[in-house]
């Protein structure tokens, strides 16, 4: 599996840089982050280099999105969390420019408030079918499909 020279998670997966690994197995590793959100923040990341979640195989779509549900489990049963927060940056806010999919721990009145981006509305129902038709679009011009 290719490494990126210099990619930290390409590091910890070729054990060159420690980690506390929560999940190892063929395709991908779980490990906690070194600076969590939450104690038992943990990262789910491919072995192979994969940037983002676009250039993600098919082939690596359930283990690396099944080692994130078992993590989510996990912090809830293994950890007492309330739930789970699963989240993924591409290229923006990406600080390390391999996936990987954050499970974060949460509990009721942690602290964490909503979404840290601002939120907007669509101007008017054919303006938010408009933006529903360009992505059906461009799904069906990638070759996949989506519901009408």
């Amino acid at each position: 599996m290719a490494a990126r020279d210099g990619c930290l998670f390409c590091a910890i997966v070729a054990g060159t840089e420690p980690a506390q690994l929560v999940i190892e197995e063929p395709e991908m590793v779980a490990f906690l982050d070194h600076r969590p959100v939450f104690k038992g923040h943990t990262l789910v990341v491919p072995r192979e280099h994969i940037v983002t979640l676009s250039d993600l195989p098919t082939r690596l779509m359930v283990p690396v999105f099944g080692a994130a549900q078992r993590v989510a489990t996990a912090v809830v049963d293994g950890l007492g969390a309330d739930g789970s927060w699963v989240t993924m940056n591409n290229v923006v806010s990406q600080a390390v420019p391999h996936l990987h999919v954050h499970v974060v721990p949460r509990r009721r009145k942690d602290g964490l408030r909503g979404f840290y981006w601002p939120r907007t509305r669509y101007e008017s129902d054919a303006e938010m079918a408009e933006t529903a038709a360009k992505l059906r679009d461009a799904i069906a011009r990638a070759g996949g499909t989506m519901a009408e």
